[in-house]
């Protein structure tokens, strides 16, 4: 498989890509996925942020790296993604 073709299937299976905010928990990682949306009526565009408690099995990932994860099984109660790159 090539890098795009792994690319798509990450897209078909809900993968997303966002901003390490803590790494401050072992295996641990919040990460902030930022996403601009327009208003139905006014067409405004806005900001949405969310976080996510994302599992990092190596411990590779620090504050400020862009990682993509994916959803998995559940780690913990709010853990239910893995970083996949």
């Amino acid at each position: 498989m090539t890098a795009d073709q792994i690319q798509q299937a990450n897209v078909r299976h809900g993968a997303l890509l966002g901003t390490v905010v803590s790494d401050k928990n072992k295996f641990t990682r919040v990460v902030e996925v930022r996403e601009s949306k327009r208003h139905a009526k006014y067409k405004k565009i806005y900001r949405v942020t969310k976080r996510f408690y994302v599992h990092d099995p190596e411990n590779a990932s620090h504050v400020g790296d862009v990682v993509t994860f994916m959803p998995s099984r559940p780690y913990s109660k709010l853990k239910k993604f893995i970083i996949v790159k």
